[in-house]
């Protein structure tokens, strides 16, 4: 790389930084390292020239659309026309199509290393006093998202079997794993939801190498088998599960440590037809497993200590709602719910730039709880995006001597944007507001339409007809 585009590549780095809140003496120190940035974007795009929307240019404006309300192509444009004239540059065309080439030349591992490394640079330099009995805590939770029907999508992400040809969509299944603490996103994985080894536990098995020794995973009662489980205690990673509806607890045998609350131990079952041999004779046994019920819920742990309560076992145990919370905010807030590309390979770089801005707005929020002596989970995710992208424009032209007070300004905004506390608050999960009443497409849209341009030339037929 010559000494221009160094020079360039750097200030576009500092405007990234400064656009989140990333400044000389940050509190969490340097979560969006500059040196560290650039050096992720000189291994994945060797060479490049430049041109309006050079790599790290894209990228910028990709994080800004699906940050942003209006997640258009055009509307991305725009702000790059914005950009460009305020920085004194001639002004680009507002054609969509170079923008969408330039994302598509765009490495899908720069966003995933990118996603990645923020995420865990924020979850190790949060305080010690965030942690659960000075332990990371993780959980871990899936769901769908659905995209275009395009034939490309179709055979990567197959369409519920459910669904008739033409009138369902493609369905991609997600994965996560996510900070208790600071809610930042640390790993996720990507898979199809129909075929053999695509479900939630088949997609952990990738992830559950990356745990750290240490870490306590909190997880739903899908991941409660026995397998899963023991690759997890061979980690070092200790586990806090609903109990398997399948699985019988009796708190008649094993080891009594209080009322309702047991150890006993778990048989190795039969050899599944998904597992290698080597794999299962790498499998202990047997696994010594806590058992405890309390509030209506059956527990299975790996937290053996007696001086873990089972009430303490409850209580974290119900924080795993957070991570429902976390990916509603990702589907829902940043309109990830219903993706936008038409290829598998813009998919995959589209769910990626999502998770890439909603772990860069968890990085400020970090910093926002740190300096207003809150959790970050007191902290409203939405309000905190809204102000980000408010000031948006007033960080991006800010002068160098100013920013520290601008910025000073969005973490105050952002810290006080609290959530209210509502203990035991239920809902019914059910909605009030009817839908229009539009009957449902029974049949692909190309048939009606055919249909409907042979009506409408009979009618216009008859018409002419009657003129004559």
């Amino acid at each position: 790389m010559d000494s221009n585009k160094r020079r360039r590549l750097a200030e576009q780095v500092t405007r990234f930084r400064a656009r989140f809140v990333q400044s000389v003496g940050s509190v969490l120190g340097d979560v969006i390292p500059s040196t560290l940035l650039m050096q992720w974007v000189t291994a994945e795009v060797d060479v490049w020239r430049e041109r309006v929307y050079s790599p790290f240019t894209t990228l910028t404006l990709f994080l800004e659309q699906v940050l942003g309300e209006d997640h258009s192509c055009q509307d991305t444009v725009a702000r790059a026309l914005s950009a460009r004239v305020a920085d004194g540059h001639a002004p680009c065309s507002l054609n969509t199509g170079p923008y969408c080439r330039a994302r598509a030349r765009l490495p899908v591992g720069l966003l995933e290393q990118l996603g990645r490394g923020i995420g865990t640079r924020v979850c190790a330099q949060q305080p010690a006093g965030w942690l659960w009995h000075g332990r990371q805590v993780k959980l871990i939770d899936g769901s769908t998202l659905s995209m275009p029907d395009t034939a490309a999508n179709q055979k990567r992400f197959p369409q519920n079997r459910s669904q008739k040809t033409g009138l369902g969509f493609p369905l991609a299944r997600l994965v996560a794993i996510v900070s208790l603490s600071c809610g930042a996103l640390l790993d996720w994985a990507v898979g199809p939801c129909k075929g053999k080894e695509t479900g939630e536990t088949a997609l952990l098995w990738g992830l559950a190498q990356k745990l750290q020794r240490g870490d306590v995973v909190v997880a739903d009662r899908a991941y409660a088998g026995y397998f899963m489980i023991a690759w997890l205690m061979q980690q070092g990673v200790d586990v806090v599960i609903r109990q398997h509806q399948r699985r019988h607890t009796d708190f008649r045998r094993g080891q009594r440590l209080g009322a309702r609350d047991h150890l006993v131990s778990w048989t190795r079952p039969n050899r599944p037809t998904w597992m290698s041999e080597a794999i299962y004779a790498s499998m202990p046994e047997s696994l010594t497993m806590r058992e405890a019920r309390v509030a209506g819920w059956t527990l299975a742990s790996t937290l053996i200590d007696p001086q873990v309560s089972k009430r303490e076992l409850f209580v974290l145990y119900r924080q795993r709602w957070q991570v429902e919370l976390d990916l509603r905010s990702i589907k829902n807030v940043m309109q990830m719910d219903v993706l936008r590309c038409k290829s598998p390979e813009m998919v995959e770089k589209e769910i990626a730039a999502h998770l890439v801005g909603y772990n860069l707005v968890r990085a400020v929020m970090a910093q926002a709880a740190c300096l207003g002596a809150v959790l970050p989970r007191q902290l409203s995710f939405k309000t905190a995006l809204q102000i980000l992208n408010a000031f948006e424009q007033n960080l991006r032209c800010c002068p160098r001597g100013r920013l520290a007070s601008r910025h000073a300004f969005v973490l105050g905004g952002i810290a006080q944007a609290r959530l209210p506390n509502r203990p035991g608050r239920v809902e019914p999960r059910v909605v009030k507001r009817r839908p229009k009443p539009r009957a449902l497409l029974t049949k692909p849209r190309q048939v009606l339409k055919k249909t409907l341009h042979r009506k409408q030339q009979a009618l216009q037929k008859h018409i002419d007809q009657g003129l004559r």
